[in-house]
């Protein structure tokens, strides 16, 4: 699963990798938990656009408040109701600079460990996304994110991770016009290994409330 991560990319960055009209305005991040609002971009009109999505998605027809995942796994995805017309149609890209998982340790201490690439690029994370309406009026973007099986540098640590999706395959992924599920299937294949590292972090990251760089700092 990807229960939390970091994102540290400049505004300039992101921008250029995402093709996005405006500088988007967003802060490093260090320990991106569940229920918080996420960087996520859209492709609105014609042209792509970060926003802030809450992470744990609510579909538009659900008055179930407490069954908001925060992942969908990839091989069942395009059967589960909850995920199957976000799929189709509203699709997103989450992007990171590393997520953590954790190890359980002989004396049954959970390492936290950072995952990234190597060249401390972006990490674009396949994300669905959906829009509710409260009888209030009250308007609440989600998201969640797809994950897959494990690549060899994850396996050690987990048997799961997100989708992170190709530069080169962005377009495909955002395109509202492409409702075929089945034509997004290769792009769910775990990221070479060979191009990501692992690390041990501190325990801080363990309490969401803490959002500092000491949170990546290898141990």
């Amino acid at each position: 699963m990807c229960g939390r991560f970091t994102l540290q990319i400049t505004p300039e960055v992101l921008a250029k990798a995402f093709g996005l009209k405006e500088l988007p305005d967003i802060e490093p991040r260090y320990n991106i938990a569940p229920s918080q609002l996420v960087a996520s971009i859209r492709h609105v009109g014609d042209h792509n656009k970060l926003d802030f999505l809450k992470w744990g998605l609510h579909p538009s027809w659900s008055q179930d408040t407490t069954h908001t995942p925060i992942n969908a796994s990839c091989e069942t995805v395009h059967e589960k109701p909850i995920f199957i017309h976000a799929l189709k149609y509203n699709r997103c890209i989450i992007p990171a600079s590393g997520f953590y998982e954790w190890v359980s340790t002989k004396d049954n201490h959970k390492q936290p460990y950072c995952i990234r690439l190597s060249n401390s690029g972006i990490m674009g994370f396949a994300g669905l996304w959906e829009r509710w309406n409260a009888e209030d009026g009250t308007e609440l973007e989600t998201c969640c994110i797809l994950t897959t099986s494990a690549n060899e540098l994850m396996k050690p640590i987990h048997e799961r991770m997100p989708v992170i999706l190709q530069p080169e395959d962005y377009e495909l992924w955002l395109n509202r016009h492409m409702h075929d599920p089945h034509e997004l299937q290769r792009l769910y294949q775990p990221y070479l290994s060979d191009v990501m590292v692992s690390h041990p972090v501190p325990d801080l990251v363990n309490n969401p409330r803490f959002d500092s760089h000491a949170c990546i700092v290898h141990m």
